[in-house]
């Protein structure tokens, strides 16, 4: 059975590693990686394949950036004659970013089999382009991959049959188990005892004037209690710069390069609170057990608010600023690890193909 693989930015390198990995051992698959290059710089894309010991994409389709239709389109393009010559069993997805859909739909139409790797995740927001993508790819999916009970949930509402649906549990977790003892500092700058960690880079934070204007204020305010450490996205920095924002940079606020991915896991494990915007952030999070707080409106992973250590805290920065104090005067959520969040994903995964292709399933 042959497996066509869709990576295209670096939240899906981390889901892709372990079913690749887990496929590699078993000999009844064989595998084709695709890289669109959706994240196509150094720190956004290749340092992570070279850190989470993936091998070289078998074929790369150097989309670069774009809007999201020119991005759609493009991917949709390049990808429908390499599906045609390699005609694979099955094309797996990862996650919900434009790659994911733009393959999923070629795919589609030519007749191959899709299987949707985190599948069923929901904001209830379709304002993000990210919940578009997750719902128009779980709708032509055969094969449904959730991490977690509530994303089972979602699809059966939706009228997703019983039947093809395998909750797998998390494959970001099966990537942050194996390589959690590997992780190291950051090179760049003193990272104290005691730090915040900052993601940043949604649109409804970074793009609006007033809102990221607040932000930095409140980060600077943070600063002064606690020492800040924050990767900066290119888009983010771009938008402070363009915004003429200033952060207060110095010991008490490391501003960093994008990390790699071990950098970056360090840099999580040892915080003593996150603030993000991030999806993948929440979960790797609640795996740690490291108090997060995350600045948007919803979120599609609840489960990390109801069992783990995330807690939702919205857009308006007197409310953010308010739980991060609490947070660092004590009032930690204890968390608990969900279910199948347990490193071996990757392998129910490659061991659910096997059955199909031994015509068990």
């Amino acid at each position: 059975m042959k497996l066509l693989h869709i990576v295209g930015a670096r939240p899906n390198f981390m889901k892709a590693a372990p079913v690749v990995f887990a496929a590699q051992r078993r000999s009844e698959l064989s595998q084709v990686l695709v890289h669109t290059g959706q994240h196509y710089d150094e720190r956004m894309s290749e340092v992570f394949f070279r850190q989470l010991g993936m091998p070289k994409p078998d074929i790369n389709l150097e989309v670069g950036s774009g809007s999201h239709a020119v991005q759609t389109a493009e991917i949709m393009s390049r990808i429908e004659p390499v599906l045609m010559e390699h005609r694979p069993d099955w094309l797996v997805v990862y996650g919900d970013v434009n790659s994911t859909v733009a393959c999923a739909l070629v795919a589609s139409k030519l007749g191959i089999r899709i299987a949707h790797v985190e599948a069923g995740l929901r904001s209830g927001d379709r304002s993000m382009p990210e919940e578009i993508n997750r719902l128009v790819t779980d709708q032509i999916s055969d094969l449904l991959l959730p991490p977690s009970q509530d994303g089972v949930e979602n699809l059966l509402r939706e009228g997703v049959t019983a039947e093809r649906i395998v909750m797998v549990g998390n494959c970001m977790i099966d990537t942050l188990v194996r390589l959690l003892p590997h992780s190291v500092g950051p090179a760049e700058g003193t990272v104290e005892s005691r730090y915040a960690l900052v993601t940043l880079h949604r649109p409804s934070n970074v793009d609006e004037p007033v809102q990221l204007g607040a932000i930095v204020s409140m980060l600077n305010e943070l600063s002064e209690q606690i020492q800040v450490v924050f990767p900066v996205h290119p888009r983010t920095r771009k938008r402070i710069s363009d915004f003429g924002l200033r952060l207060n940079e110095g010991e008490r606020m490391r501003l960093l390069e994008p990390q790699g991915y071990l950098e970056f896991l360090w840099l999580q494990q040892h915080a003593a609170l996150i603030l993000t915007d991030s999806g993948g952030v929440q979960e790797e999070a609640t795996y740690l057990k490291v108090p997060c707080l995350t600045m948007r409106e919803n979120t599609e992973r609840p489960i990390t608010c109801t069992m783990g250590t995330n807690r939702l805290v919205g857009q308006d920065v007197a409310k953010v600023k308010l739980a991060a104090y609490q947070v660092l005067s004590g009032d930690r959520p204890a968390g608990e690890t969900p279910p199948l969040w347990d490193g071996a994903a990757g392998e129910r995964i490659a061991d659910h193909f096997v059955s199909i292709s031994n015509g068990s399933r």
